[in-house]
């Protein structure tokens, strides 16, 4: 079962100054197995920080985290808010880097480069450089690279924020076909409401810094969904309105 807990995670910085920025105030929770899980908070109330410290691209202050079953090796990837694909490669060639990473076997590559570029439509451009693909293409590489190494967790930091909303709105259905299909357990940073309300089975609404989860909230909208329905776009309008509270008690 892969699962992830995160236990009273706090994260601290020190200042050049000699004071302490604290980003992260005991934070936890605990995802399922295959869930899909969206931190959504305003920008800077440490989202990222929290997803790097799951990442163990940072560590925390206080608090642990504990990523799958320790009985087993849990395959772990990170898909960043920019693509960063390697300029000099092909869009097979970007793929293959990672296989090799991840030590894949390389008689399973052409397989699985072949199963994933068809998966997000990229199947036509193999053998492309990434100059070559739009800002949407791009990412759809950046997410075959991280689906072939096939991970068990799937942690995305802001991947479709750098894109139009007409191609944010199709990689978001698409990244919802990819995980009703493969069965991973994905944890998802945003600052858009409806986006999380649109992807996840639960949101974690994230304070203003120092950083708290203000609510868990269980999406039980049924899939699949439409960024139009009214119920989704009440429950986002509510996560809005919880941040609004918590900020407008913070100035008084």
């Amino acid at each position: 079962m892969t699962h992830i807990t995160v236990d009273a995670v706090s994260k601290q910085y020190s200042q050049m100054d000699g004071t302490t920025l604290s980003v992260l105030d005991s934070v936890e929770f605990t995802t399922e197995e295959n869930d899909f899980v969206c931190i959504l908070g305003p920008s800077g109330c440490g989202k990222s920080t929290l997803l790097n410290i799951i990442a163990e691209l940072d560590t925390p202050s206080a608090g642990t985290v504990h990523v799958g079953d320790d009985r087993v090796d849990t395959n772990v990837c990170f898909v960043f808010q920019e693509p960063r694909l390697l300029d000099w490669r092909t869009v097979r060639q970007n793929v293959e880097f990672a296989l090799r990473g991840k030590g894949v076997p390389r008689a399973e590559w052409d397989d699985r480069i072949h199963t994933y570029l068809d998966l997000v439509g990229l199947a036509d451009f193999v053998d492309v450089y990434p100059r070559a693909l739009s800002g949407g293409m791009k990412q759809r590489a950046s997410l075959a690279r991280a689906m072939a190494v096939e991970p068990d967790v799937i942690l995305m930091d802001e991947p479709f924020s750098s894109v139009d909303e007409i191609t944010a709105r199709e990689l978001r259905a698409d990244l919802v076909d990819i995980w009703q299909d493969q069965d991973r357990t994905i944890v998802f940073v945003t600052h858009n409401a409806i986006e999380a309300s649109y992807l996840a089975n639960r949101v974690l609404v994230m304070s203003h810094r120092p950083s708290r989860i203000l609510l868990s909230q269980e999406v039980d909208i049924p899939r699949p969904r439409s960024v139009e329905d009214p119920e989704l776009v009440q429950l986002a309008e509510s996560f809005v309105d919880s941040l609004e509270t918590q900020a407008d008690a913070r100035r008084r």
